[in-house]
């Protein structure tokens, strides 16, 4: 699985941004596409995700203002960003996470947007 993620920029605090993640397979072939961010000098951390059967999960300090979505057609994550403050600063990265019908897990990860929010 190939993820090229995209969409980062720089925003003023309060403002939105969308994030792309796009995908080299159908979407919901994989078990689950998910957002992690990492900011300098801190650990990487999960931001939002969605599994196979369309359930999403948003990181509870981003609930109400960040969302996740799905265009299929597009093999395409969204992460959409409202609201934003300096401290969601941090590179977006990508990720898929697969599983064989055996168990055995593999994650895939993009190579990550920038997102620079000014005070």
């Amino acid at each position: 699985v190939q993820l090229q993620a995209s969409g980062g920029g720089l925003v003023q605090a309060g403002g939105s941004l969308r994030l792309s993640c796009a995908a080299s397979v159908n979407i919901f072939t994989i078990k689950s596409v998910n957002w992690y961010r990492q900011a300098p000098g801190k650990q990487r951390e999960f931001v939002a995700g969605i599994i196979r059967d369309g359930t999403t999960n948003v990181a509870d300090s981003m609930k109400g203002r960040f969302a996740i979505s799905t265009d299929n057609a597009k093999n395409t994550v969204y992460l959409q960003m409202d609201n934003l403050r300096p401290e969601d600063t941090a590179v977006y990265l990508c990720n898929a996470v697969d599983q064989t019908p055996r168990g055995t897990t593999f994650n895939f990860w993009g190579q990550g947007t920038l997102v620079t929010v000014s005070s």
